[in-house]
């Protein structure tokens, strides 16, 4: 609406501008508003048109698609347009010149024209022009409106006629588009967030049962340990409770976390795991998405570590400079493999699987991240690479 009315405000100001600035550089032209409202009157016209067409038709279209029923009463209004425009324009816009009966006298015969004044038809020419003129005079002065023949005027108003519609219909498409696009948007926002706390929900279960079930055999094994493990595991839950809720966290606070639940997970075993853990040391001031690494590293554990063979355990964090110049870290996890008879841990009961990892990564970076897997006979190998936030 407001660009409808900005359009239509400049081309009413347009005609009072121009005789404004015409008066102005022609001392001998007075300022006369009967011009003005001459083309106020035409312009009136197409405005009344197209708010027909702006209110009644374009939404059958642009709203309810029903361009059979648009087509139909978009022709009649043109027809309407076009009876108009030709039924109602000066004589002036067709060409003709003023009637016969209102030329001077005292003026000369052009050569090769008739003579209008008394005695004409003692001028040589043809006879069915001097019927012509006859019938003219006869008629009387209503006679001097043209007959309704399509001109040069009319085409030109037609024109511009249908370019309005084609325009209006433009606007209104563009900002239907502009609209069903932001609410697409805002769909797929909303969609997002719930996947990604679907999926986040799969992940603290999972990460829950496998530290309880680390706890449960310290008990068995070492109290005083088993004591420590679960201060251990309180620090572990206030961050799965209260930072893995916000969109992103620190990434010196993910490193802790995966830290604290290495050291966790470590209480188990004996020298026979040899576990090495390396993280970025500018991690200050960088941001990730929380709980990403978790999954990983509880596979590690599952099915990395066994206690009738010596077993590893290598995750690495390192922060470089991608080729455009932007922030990203470079995060691989490797561990031994063995046949799952020689696994420590129990057997494996369902678990956040690498197809539902990789859809979180997709839905938090989309293109911007890769990830790889290297799996071999004895070695598995998880190399993740993400942009950081800073």
């Amino acid at each position: 609406m407001l660009i409808y009315l900005v359009l239509w405000g400049l081309l009413f100001t347009a005609p009072v501008l121009s005789l404004y600035i015409r008066t102005a550089y022609n001392a001998n032209m007075a300022f006369d508003w009967a011009e003005v409202f001459m083309v106020w009157r035409q312009m009136a016209i197409f405005f009344a048109f197209f708010l027909v067409h702006d209110f009644l038709l374009a939404p059958l279209v642009v709203h309810q698609q029903r361009r059979a029923l648009y087509a139909g009463v978009a022709m009649v209004l043109m027809a309407s347009f076009v009876l108009y425009q030709c039924s109602t324009r000066p004589a002036h816009f067709k060409g003709q010149r003023p009637p016969m009966h209102q030329t001077d006298d005292r003026r000369p015969p052009e050569p090769g024209r008739l003579d209008d004044r008394p005695g004409f038809d003692d001028h040589p020419g043809p006879p069915e022009f001097r019927d012509h003129v006859d019938r003219r005079a006869q008629d009387g002065p209503g006679s001097e409106r043209p007959p309704m023949v399509f001109g040069q005027h009319d085409f030109v108003a037609i024109i511009v006629f249908l370019l309005m519609l084609v325009a209006n219909l433009g606007v209104k498409n563009y900002f239907r588009q502009r609209r069903n696009q932001h609410q697409l948007i805002e769909l797929e926002r909303q969609n997002l967030e719930q996947q990604l706390e679907y999926l986040k929900y799969q992940l603290n279960p999972h990460f829950l049962m496998n530290t309880l079930n680390n706890i449960h055999a310290l008990v068995d094994i070492d109290a005083e340990r088993a004591k420590e493990a679960v201060i251990q595991l309180s620090k572990i839950l206030r961050y799965v409770l209260y930072e893995s809720n916000h969109e992103r966290v620190s990434l010196a606070k993910e490193m802790e976390f995966m830290r604290s639940y290495t050291d966790l997970m470590r209480m188990r075993y004996g020298d026979k795991l040899q576990f090495t853990v390396s993280q970025p040391a500018d991690s200050q001031g960088f941001t990730i998405a929380p709980l990403l690494f978790i999954a990983f590293v509880e596979n590690a554990f599952k099915h990395g570590v066994s206690y009738q063979r010596p077993s590893f355990i290598d995750i690495a964090g390192k922060h470089y400079k991608g080729q455009h110049g932007e922030e990203r870290l470079l995060w691989t996890c490797r561990n031994s493999k063995h046949p799952k008879t020689d696994t420590a841990a129990t057997p494996r009961q369902g678990g956040v699987g690498l197809t539902n990892i990789r859809r979180r990564l997709d839905l938090i970076y989309g293109d911007r991240y890769t990830l790889g897997v290297n799996d071999t006979d004895d070695l598995y190998e998880v190399i993740l690479d993400i942009p950081l936030n800073t």
